[in-house]
């Protein structure tokens, strides 16, 4: 990181359909910041403009220092990965890689040896005469990595960059192109719906909805503490917003009590994992104690996610074992209950 100095220093503005995107955004060198955020939100069209390949309503685009946004796209010093990777295909990858550099009036044999040398950091080399259709996914994405590299960009704009890898190969090329990230000295902006994605390959996430930033920070924080539907969706916790009184949050006509005391509006957030359900009130009753409505009933990886609606929507995750045991089904009534301990709560 570069302490205060900040490659990518952005304000965009953009009419989209039913809102309007106003968006700062910045990025230090070596920074890799991932852009989150439901469908419509806005993420693609940020990505677009800061790559000049969108209009600039207003604010400003800078890259160390220096205002980009009323240079064409290939005079900006940036460069992009984008979801489909959009090799030519019809060019070898040694072609494609060099196609940066002679655009930018590199001499032929120049940019071929730096394409080259791109190829060999990507672990390409021996692939340099293939056309796209002859490579796999992963090895068409590090060539798209490498020709957005053989630029010499100050911002590296990647678009979905692994959405379209099987699960395999994802996990395999996430941790090859974290290693080169962390190898970039100019900023790097991600855009993904992918959670697992962002929390490994970012260094700080920024959440947009509907066109205005919801949350940001380390994504470890994000996760612990999200403020949103959406973000605690992602990171897979059932989250609330009550008034605290010390250790006891008012939340829909139910008390829950919380590990840290707070005063006043605070957000609350548990696992779906740490609600029990009972079919009758269990004994030595725990503190957080209600009775709720079944809404539904459905897998959950090798577990089983139930739906509670009633008095306010809970996700609670059971085995198939305590599923079979308890008998549940939509429209009956349960006892939950979540541990003190198992809560966290934090301002609003």
């Amino acid at each position: 990181m570069g302490g205060h100095v900040v490659s990518l220093d952005a304000r965009i503005t953009a009419e989209l359909p039913g809102f309007r995107l106003d968006l700062a955004l910045s990025a230090a060198p070596g920074e890799v910041v991932a852009l989150l955020g439901p469908n419509g939100a806005g993420k693609t069209t940020t990505l677009r403009t800061l790559a000049g390949l969108g209009p600039l309503a207003a604010g400003h685009i800078r890259i160390d220092g220096a205002p980009v946004h009323h240079l064409p796209a290939e005079k900006r010093r940036i460069g992009v990965v984008f979801q489909d990777y959009l090799l030519f295909p019809h060019l070898t990858a040694l072609e494609n890689v060099a196609f940066g550099p002679r655009c930018q009036g590199v001499p032929k044999a120049r940019a071929r040896a730096l394409a080259m040398e791109w190829l060999e950091r990507v672990g390409l080399a021996g692939h340099a005469g293939a056309r796209p259709r002859a490579l796999s996914g992963g090895q068409a994405q590090r060539v798209a990595l490498a020709r957005a590299l053989a630029v010499e960009p100050r911002l590296l704009l990647l678009d979905e960059p692994l959405a379209a890898l099987d699960a395999h190969t994802r996990l395999e090329v996430r941790s090859g192109l974290r290693h080169r990230l962390s190898a970039f000295d100019g900023a790097t902006v991600l855009v993904t719906h992918d959670p697992l994605d962002a929390m490994t390959l970012a260094d700080r996430l920024v959440v947009i909805e509907r066109g205005r930033v919801a949350q940001e920070g380390p994504p470890a924080e994000v996760a612990r503490h999200p403020r949103t539907d959406y973000v605690a969706r992602l990171v897979g916790l059932n989250l609330y917003r009550g008034e605290a009184d010390g250790h006891e949050v008012r939340l829909n006509g139910v008390r829950l009590h919380v590990g840290a005391a707070h005063r006043g509006p605070v957000f609350v957030a548990f696992s779906p994992a740490a609600v029990a359900l009972y079919r009758s009130r269990p004994d030595g009753t725990p503190r957080n104690l209600w009775r709720a409505r079944i809404a539904g009933v459905e897998r959950h990886g090798d577990n089983v996610r139930v739906r509670l609606d009633d008095p306010f929507p809970v996700s609670a995750d059971i085995t198939q074992a305590a599923l079979a045991d308890l008998a549940l089904a939509p429209g009956q009534h349960v006892w939950a209950a979540v541990k003190a301990t198992e809560t966290t709560a934090y301002p609003a």
